[in-house]
């Protein structure tokens, strides 16, 4: 089964074929950095890291870019409220948001680029809309998009065609509007003295002024592109359901008048909203929970991951105590198993007969199935049912004495790269002997830095192998360091690791 991605443009689950043969692009819209993210902003782009990881473990070359919006509405008001210039407002909001996305194992983007630091690119985008008629200057001195002379605007919010003729004619200024409010959107706002005051001003051809926060992501998405890809079509465009209008609406809107392209991305998907007690989670209702007062609480962010996950990325999902606690013991007893298993592969080492064909048959049926689930649309609350069902048989033929070998390894580091709802040094393995947290002692002597000497093939392969877990164990621990020092370690013995969608595979070179 190839990838099937849901395309909120046709509303329609739809075969995944990239522009380039091998490439994605991937862009995301970041969060605005006015305040701390709460869980609800971090589902979504937790959505994105799944999103990513699957695209990677099935080959293809990701080029992902994420934005910040350090300059809207939002950000000049909280500047103005707390007397510091803009810059110096949101730095702390940024690290937090890093801080945060690491705790939560969200992988690097290729680009974080901040709005402050791409204003050319805006004004070109904006001089260039201006020249071909389709954005004008208004008496203030901004700059307004004219929706009546763009047939197209309203496709991907499917909004009433009707209701826009009807207000073609006025205009909104605020970054975030109401769905009724289908006017004119600004591009680039004339300066004010609220902006003046916290330096969210720049010079223009057009008047001085600073963007609307449409017009940052299109600008960033189209110059990165441009840079990286060499195209003005992205493959992806992803973010939260609540940005399917306005926002990426007008961004389709101003990209496509400016390139003439028929459309900005191939494929647009967006995440399903948080809630608590089934209300929307929102700093407007003061009814928040960021990813530091998880942090702060000791949750361990494999419950996290797995609590979100559990949940399909288009559907709601409500968060609880009983839910957390309920992910915590999943992912517990998620990481035993995977202890059991990584041990019991190091203990094999040098037996030529370790590898039990009962433990290759379940793992290639999980294998399928949990390839089978994510290639349909991320489907991850199946590829969890598949995951558990694997550890529940895994530990079944553990009891009966069955030795795993490269199938099941190969098989949970799969699971592991892509969902990482394992808990952080679960029966994480030290490589020179002794133990972490996960119970079960293993002797220096029972895995040499060097191969055995005279270590006939099959018993070359079993202490290959057993170093091929460990350094999982160190991925999952994000000791990537130690990770790069085990594969050089492998390589050195003439041994390769090759990174693939069903794990990481032993060749002998």
């Amino acid at each position: 089964m190839s990838l099937r991605l849901y395309n909120t443009m046709s509303r329609s689950v739809e075969p995944f074929t990239p522009i380039t043969t091998g490439r994605v692009s991937l862009y995301a819209c970041g969060p605005t950095v006015y305040n701390y993210a709460h869980i609800g902003n971090f589902r979504t782009f937790l959505f994105e890291d799944l999103l990513r990881r699957w695209l990677e473990a099935s080959g293809y070359d990701v080029f992902h870019v994420m934005n910040l919006t350090d300059v809207d509405d939002k950000t000049i008001k909280g500047a103005g409220a707390a007397g510091q210039p803009l810059r110096t407002y949101v730095e702390p909001y940024i690290a937090a948001f890093h801080e945060d996305r690491h705790y939560l194992r969200i992988r690097d983007a290729s680009a974080y680029p901040r709005a402050t630091d791409c204003i050319p690119g805006m004004i070109r985008l904006v001089a260039g809309l201006l020249e071909r008629g389709v954005a004008y200057r208004s008496d203030d001195g901004s700059v307004y998009f004219a929706i009546d002379r763009f047939p197209a605007y309203g496709r991907l919010s499917r909004l009433d065609t009707r209701e826009l003729r009807a207000g073609a004619s006025e205009r909104v200024t605020a970054d975030e509007y109401a769905k009724e409010d289908a006017r004119d959107f600004v591009l680039w706002k004339g300066a004010r003295p609220e902006d003046e005051a916290v330096g969210a001003v720049w010079d223009a051809p057009f008047g001085r002024g600073r963007p609307g926060w449409h017009l940052e992501c299109s600008a960033m998405a189209l110059e990165l592109l441009a840079e990286a890809r060499g195209g003005e079509v992205l493959d992806i465009h992803a973010g939260g359901v609540d940005l399917i209008f306005p926002h990426h609406e007008d961004e389709i809107a101003q990209s496509c008048a400016f390139t003439g392209k028929p459309e900005f991305a191939r494929y647009w998907m967006h995440g399903e909203f948080l809630t608590l007690s089934g209300t929307k989670m929102s700093k407007r209702f003061g009814n928040i929970l960021t990813a530091r007062d998880l942090r702060l609480e000791g949750v361990d962010a494999g419950a996290v991951r797995l609590l979100i996950f559990n949940t399909h990325y288009r559907q709601k999902l409500d968060w609880s105590d009983e839910a957390l606690d309920a992910a915590r013991e999943g992912s517990r007893r998620l990481g035993d198993f995977r202890g059991r298993l990584v041990r019991a592969a190091a203990g094999a080492a040098g037996d030529e007969h370790a590898e039990d064909p009962a433990f290759a048959e379940i793992a290639a049926g999980f294998r399928q199935g949990f390839m089978a689930a994510l290639d349909d649309d991320l489907n991850a609350p199946r590829g969890l049912a598949a995951l558990f069902g694997f550890a529940r048989e895994g530990n079944r033929l553990l009891d009966e004495g069955r030795r795993p070998g490269a199938a099941a390894l190969a098989a949970l580091e799969l699971a592991s790269g892509v969902l990482d709802v394992f808990p952080a040094g679960s029966s994480r393995l030290e490589v020179g002997g002794g133990t972490q947290s996960g119970g079960g002692e293993v002797a220096a002597a029972e895995l040499s830095e060097k191969l055995p000497a005279g270590s006939d093939p099959a018993a070359a392969d079993a202490w290959a192998l057993a170093w091929a877990g460990r350094r999982q164990e160190a991925k999952l621990a994000r000791n990537y360091a130690e990770a790069d020092r085990i594969r050089e370690l492998l390589r050195a013995a003439g041994y390769e690791l090759r990174d693939g969608r069903t794990g990481a595979e032993v060749v002998r070179l």
